[in-house]
């Protein structure tokens, strides 16, 4: 049996929703006055607390139950080398959607409250004590990945491979969905002026198409191939172009999605059908290229788009894989390997704001189409369904009441 249960309520003392099925969780997503947090319960009880009017939904089926409320926290207190932020515009992205929804991704998994959101930008109104960077009034993005000691990857400049590194919603690290967040001052990055805060939240996607064209070897005359025109695809088909690539074939199964691509450069935007073979997929790609193109890019993380990847790209070349999918997949190895294809992983990304914000100050790069449709902080769970239902490209959250602007 499901239900779906609305209930407003006036929430001045303890408040208790039940839900009793065995063998499961209480899978939370909880959006409060100033963020918004996903939490993972027993399934037996899921108790909140609450002291101002807000709004609950409580979903109940077979597997979960999910509740939405506001709640009211204290505004944090920026250490001595963090930055307290008024935040203006937070894009979302999958993974939050995912956790939401799932309560983990992989490994990491939700076992307490935490708030959502990395993709983020806003406006400083506070400093700490050894900040010298950054004053107040400074319009910043914020890259969410803070190493915390100084480790072998962090001397070594790939800062986003320690396994101690704190990441903006990523368990059980809270994220920056909310009015007021503080953070590192050295992972803030003044925006200049002709850079919008939405733009400066798009760094965060930005940042891994730049990374997984880094690690791709894109350069002038490259011929590239990416799998999945979602926001990711759409931004590594950007930074490839911006980096010199002569030709770009990307696919997908929405031509919506292609139509975008095509507009922002694509020169060869493929459809494909869930039921095309991956050998017959590489060959229509060397048919509109005229040959295998030198690097693939993968951003769906589907098992037949990662055969397709491997199949697609010429000996000697290269295939990244960003998109993420089953913790076992079935490649074509030999294939690669007699070819000497090189298949190379991408984990978020290292030093790549400076980069991005010169890509947008220079107009090289324009991201300001990939925003389809905004929605203020209070209508926060129509986003995050509007996003699940795949609607759009990237929907951004609007936390300053006083500034809905770009």
């Amino acid at each position: 049996m499901q239900r779906l249960l609305i209930h407003r309520i006036q929430m001045t003392d303890w408040h208790w929703a039940i839900g009793r099925r065995k063998r499961t969780t209480v899978e939370v997503a909880v959006i409060t006055q100033t963020s918004i947090v996903a939490v993972r319960y027993p399934f037996w009880i899921l108790r909140i607390l609450h002291k101002e009017r807000g709004l609950c939904v409580v979903k109940y089926n077979i597997t979960q139950l999910i509740t939405w409320l506001q709640e009211q926290r204290p505004i944090p207190e920026p250490g001595p080398n963090e930055v307290l932020l008024q935040m203006h515009s937070v894009g979302i992205c999958g993974s939050d959607v995912h956790y939401w929804q799932n309560g983990r991704i992989g490994d990491f998994v939700v076992k307490k409250p935490m708030v959502l959101g990395h993709e983020a930008a806003g406006r400083v109104v506070k400093v700490g004590s050894a900040v010298k960077n950054l004053k107040e009034g400074d319009r910043v993005a914020v890259e969410p990945g803070v190493p915390r000691e100084m480790d072998e990857f962090f001397k070594s400049g790939n800062y986003n491979l320690s396994p101690t590194i704190f990441f903006c919603a990523t368990p059980p690290d809270d994220g920056n969905l909310c009015r007021f967040y503080k953070h590192s001052a050295n992972f803030c990055y003044k925006l200049p002026d002709n850079v919008t805060y939405e733009e400066g939240a798009l760094i965060e996607p930005l940042s891994v198409g730049i990374h997984a064209c880094r690690r791709a070897g894109v350069t002038l005359g490259s011929s590239v191939l990416i799998c999945g025109a979602g926001p990711i695809g759409l931004v590594c088909l950007l930074v490839a172009k911006a980096m010199g690539a002569s030709q770009v074939v990307i696919t997908d199964l929405s031509a919506d999605r292609l139509v975008m691509a095509k507009e922002l450069g694509a020169d060869f935007p493929l459809t494909v059908k869930r039921e095309d073979g991956p050998e017959e997929l590489a060959k229509r790609v060397e048919g509109l290229l005229g040959a295998q193109p030198h690097i693939t890019i993968e951003c769906t993380g589907v098992e037949s788009s990662v055969q397709t990847a491997i199949y697609a790209t010429r000996p000697g070349g290269v295939v990244v894989l960003v998109g993420l999918g089953a913790a076992m997949t079935t490649v074509p190895l030999l294939n690669a390997a007699l070819r000497e294809v090189d298949i190379r992983g991408v984990f978020r990304y290292c030093n790549t704001w400076p980069m991005a914000i010169a890509m947008l100050a220079s107009k090289k790069v324009n991201v300001a189409p990939l925003v389809t449709h905004r929605f203020p902080l209070e209508q926060a769970v129509q986003a995050f369904e509007t996003t699940r239902q795949g609607h759009g490209v990237k929907i951004m959250l609007k936390c300053d009441k006083t500034d809905q602007n770009p």
